[in-house]
């Protein structure tokens, strides 16, 4: 059973959400367009701010769904495990080629399951960060880092080996921004350029 829970978590996270919607009301491969990622940062830069809502809140249902399957099924195993297992499903989904988001609203749903102080902590930090630097990336960054911290403090769990490879984790999955802001052309979210990639739903459908 453990196995396949966790088998069934990675497929749940690799739904492709924001390709969804990019192909059904758009008739655009989301992945071809802005950041080039697909998650709900990208889809509110390209789709707007209505789709990126609706992508980012089935994003952290599939963390939620995924850490609450050991729970529905009673199997004596830690939540965090299988929600993770849908963070990488997000990331590397075998529905869309394994070009997937990069982890912050899956993980968001996780940490609602598994502890919900921690998701406090992480997302604080996240919003704040944000705030400070202008940079999404930093402040998914700053997730990571804010979980390993806190596990270093807290004597409530053993997840300080967990946060530390999921840092990094985010560091790979950012690398592209990092790289851009090392060549100066990693866009701040109050770039006033960034609404030039936008796109109309095709026949001028549904807008959200």
């Amino acid at each position: 059973m453990f196995w396949l829970l966790l088998l069934a978590s990675y497929l749940i996270g690799s739904i492709p959400t924001a390709l969804i919607v990019g192909k059904l009301f758009f008739d655009v491969d989301i992945r071809d367009h802005g950041s080039k990622n697909p998650g709900a940062t990208n889809t509110l830069r390209v789709l707007g701010k209505g789709w990126a809502i609706f992508v980012m809140l089935v994003d952290v249902a599939k963390g939620a769904v995924a850490a609450a399957l050991p729970l529905v099924f009673n199997l004596d195993a830690e939540p965090l495990y299988f929600g993770l297992m849908a963070v990488v499903g997000h990331c590397f989904p075998i529905f869309a080629g394994f070009r997937g988001g990069k982890a912050i609203a899956t993980t968001a749903g996780t940490l609602a399951i598994v502890n919900f102080p921690l998701l406090v902590v992480a997302y604080v930090t996240f919003f704040t960060v944000i705030f400070l630097s202008k940079y999404v990336f930093f402040g998914s960054i700053s997730v990571g880092l804010s979980l390993f911290i806190y596990s270093l403090v807290s004597s409530n769990h053993d997840f300080e080996l967990i946060f530390f490879l999921f840092t990094l984790f985010l560091l790979y999955l950012h690398r592209s921004n990092i790289r851009n802001l090392i060549l100066g052309i990693e866009p701040k979210i109050n770039d006033k350029n960034l609404i030039n990639d936008r796109i109309p739903p095709k026949g001028g459908g549904i807008k959200m």
